[in-house]
């Protein structure tokens, strides 16, 4: 099983606006990090979870890890969008390692997220038992 990563979606206001910074970006992108993950070789082939107004709401495939200028690490990542039956998590500086069992499923085709539970009202009624 593959090991995921997750990252808030900094300055996204919508869903919509983090399609369209995507949809700009080619077939990869690279974001920036400080440091090489230590478990980086376990990440390639998993996904970058992003979170979004408290929700894990997309999903993009880890394709690898290149060197960057001044001993930073680049993150290489597909540009297509898979979206998420909404998971909350809480927002983190950075990013953060998710197993598998924990990441949320993917959206069936024809499936809208409009009709998931909002993220906040979910984790209360899982805290309750009733989800």
């Amino acid at each position: 099983m593959p090991l995921h990563l997750t990252k808030v979606a900094f300055g996204a206001k919508s869903r919509e606006d983090m399609a369209s910074w995507f949809a700009t970006r080619g077939e990869e992108a690279r974001l920036t990090t400080r440091y090489l993950p230590k478990r980086h070789a376990e990440l390639v082939g998993g996904s970058l979870f992003w979170i979004l107004k408290g929700q894990l709401v997309f999903r993009s495939a880890i394709l690898g890890f290149e060197e960057a200028e001044g001993g930073k690490t680049h993150i290489v990542i597909s540009t297509t969008l898979v979206p998420l039956y909404p998971q909350a998590c809480r927002a983190h500086q950075g990013w953060r390692y998710l197993e598998d069992a924990n990441a949320p499923r993917d959206l069936a085709e024809g499936e809208d997220a409009s009709e998931a539970i909002p993220g906040k009202l979910a984790g209360e009624l899982a805290r309750l038992g009733l989800v």
